[in-house]
């Protein structure tokens, strides 16, 4: 069966994507910082990485037909100090980079990569809103924070296209799944019955939903004649306060308080990374759906439905 070496494999997208690889019949080898981990499944195997130094397992690397680049710090998970920026940014671009040199080292059958990236590449709404879908993937990247992180994080793997290995890079919006992430931070207040709206509520969510993400993953690894970067976000982008009050009707009925988190506390509390909860992106699902992709959850009221 075809192997697919998944760097990131036990995260959220990561555990998702093993689980319907391994239905569609691909072996799955998972790079872990955990030595010797035993598998649950006989479909996957794990294999240790260090990349803080610079090991990683050859054989596992040369196994592969296929690789999907996720690994990477929570973007949310921590305050941006100077070292957890520093950290956010290394374990993207040197786990790439270690990946990148064993293949560029050995000899290798590897067919596909696809890399994780993120829309926090394009920044905030601007004079974007002109066009009508929003930013598209020839668009020039932000000169923000994560609009450098996820340029230099795409850059990381571009060295792979040169070795004859066809490279895909998803863009990846807001990901709402029931296991982790934005919407399970958005359903906390509300089973007290408070529907949290950050600021005004007017900021653009560009999202998509976790079976959509992963079915793009395996579209990226099947389709050869996908390459180059695409916007992984669905394609009716939604405003923050209007997805808080989908997700408070379907979850209570109507029976909450719609509560607004002034901006001066979302700084206080988190610090530069409000900046990102207030940040209004309108991203376009353009270029993935002239590929032919087709959404299972195309507006934000399929997936809540679904979701909740």
């Amino acid at each position: 069966m075809p192997v697919v070496l998944i760097s990131g494999g036990t995260g959220l997208i990561g555990s998702r994507l093993t689980r319907h690889l391994i239905e569609r019949g691909y072996d799955i080898v998972i790079l872990t910082q955990q030595k010797n981990r035993s598998p649950e499944n006989l479909k996957i195997t794990y294999s240790y990485w260090n990349v803080e130094k610079g090991i990683i397992d050859k054989k596992a690397v040369l196994s592969a037909d296929h690789i999907v680049h996720l690994a990477g710090a929570g973007v949310m998970d921590h305050k941006w100090t100077t070292d957890y920026k520093k950290k956010i940014l290394e374990s993207r671009t040197k786990s790439a980079e270690l990946i990148v040199d064993c293949l560029k080292e050995n000899e290798h059958h590897v067919k596909t990569f696809v890399s994780a990236s993120a829309i926090g590449y394009y920044g905030a709404d601007g004079k974007i809103l002109e066009r009508k879908d929003g930013f598209i993937e020839s668009d020039l990247p932000s000169k923000d924070f994560l609009g450098e992180t996820c340029l230099l994080w795409e850059a990381s793997v571009e060295p792979v296209a040169a070795l004859g290995i066809r490279l895909v890079k998803l863009r990846t919006g807001i990901v709402l799944s029931k296991k982790g992430g934005a919407l399970k931070e958005f359903k906390k207040p509300l089973r007290f019955g408070i529907a949290t709206v950050f600021g005004n509520g007017k900021q653009i969510v560009s999202w998509v939903h976790i079976d959509d993400l992963w079915r793009m993953y395996c579209e990226a690894m099947e389709n050869k004649y996908l390459h180059g970067s695409y916007n992984a976000v669905a394609p009716e982008p939604v405003s923050q306060k209007e997805l808080i009050l989908l997700l408070g009707n379907k979850m209570r009925n109507k029976f909450f308080t719609a509560v607004h988190v002034p901006v001066f506390i979302l700084k206080f509390v988190l610090g530069k990374r409000s900046i990102e909860i207030l940040k209004s992106a309108t991203v376009s699902d353009r270029k993935i759906k002239a590929a032919g992709f087709t959404f299972l959850y195309p507006s934000i009221e399929s997936a809540i439905n679904e979701l909740v």
